[in-house]
C-alpha cells in the first residue's frame, strides 16, 4: 500500500498546472518575494501549480483564481479604487472592475493593485464570485505588501 501512496502523490506532482500567461514584468524580483509569501489556500480554494514565473491560483482547474505579477501599473483612473484591510496587517489598495458589468448574475472580476510597482493583478472568474465573497483579497495583504506603496486610492 505504501506504493499506492507514493505513486499517488508522484502523479498528482507531474498533474498539469493552471496555464498563465507571463506578465510582461513578471522577471522583477520583487514579484519572486510576493509569491513565495502568498497563502497556500484563499478560504476554502486551494492553492494550484501555474505555468509561468510570478504566478499563483486557487480553486479548480476549470475556474481558478489568478494572480499575476508585473502587469502594467495603473495611472491615474476613474476605475473604482478600494481599499482592503488586512486583520493585523497592512491596507492594499485595489482597482476592482467587473468584467460584465450589465450582465444578469455573476460576472468575472479583476483587481489590480493601485499605487505599488510591480502591479499585482487577481482573476477572480464568475463561478468563483458566485459562491465566495471576493473578501479573500485580505489574505493576499502580507504577500502584496512585499511592494512598497507609492500612491494610494482618495
Amino acid at each position: 500500500m505504501p506504493t499506492a501512496a507514493v505513486l499517488l502523490g508522484t502523479l498528482a506532482a507531474c498533474a498539469p498546472g493552471v496555464s498563465v500567461p507571463e506578465a510582461p514584468n513578471g522577471t522583477d524580483p520583487v514579484c519572486a518575494s510576493v509569491v513565495l509569501a502568498l497563502p497556500a489556500q484563499l478560504g476554502d480554494l486551494p492553492r494550484l501549480r501555474t505555468t509561468s514565473q510570478a504566478s499563483a491560483a486557487w480553486g479548480t482547474t476549470a475556474a481558478p483564481v489568478v494572480l499575476r505579477c508585473g502587469v502594467a501599473v495603473p495611472g491615474p483612473t476613474t476605475v473604482h479604487c478600494v481599499s482592503v484591510e488586512t486583520p493585523g496587517g497592512p491596507s492594499i489598495d485595489w482597482l476592482a472592475l467587473a468584467d460584465d458589468p450589465a450582465a444578469q448574475g455573476a460576472t468575472s472580476w479583476t483587481f489590480t493593485t493601485y499605487g505599488r510597482a510591480p502591479a499585482v493583478q487577481v482573476r477572480v472568474p464568475a463561478a468563483v464570485a458566485s459562491s465566495h465573497s471576493t473578501s479573500f483579497l485580505d489574505q493576499l495583504g502580507p504577500a502584496i505588501a512585499q511592494v512598497d506603496p507609492t500612491r494610494a486610492c482618495l
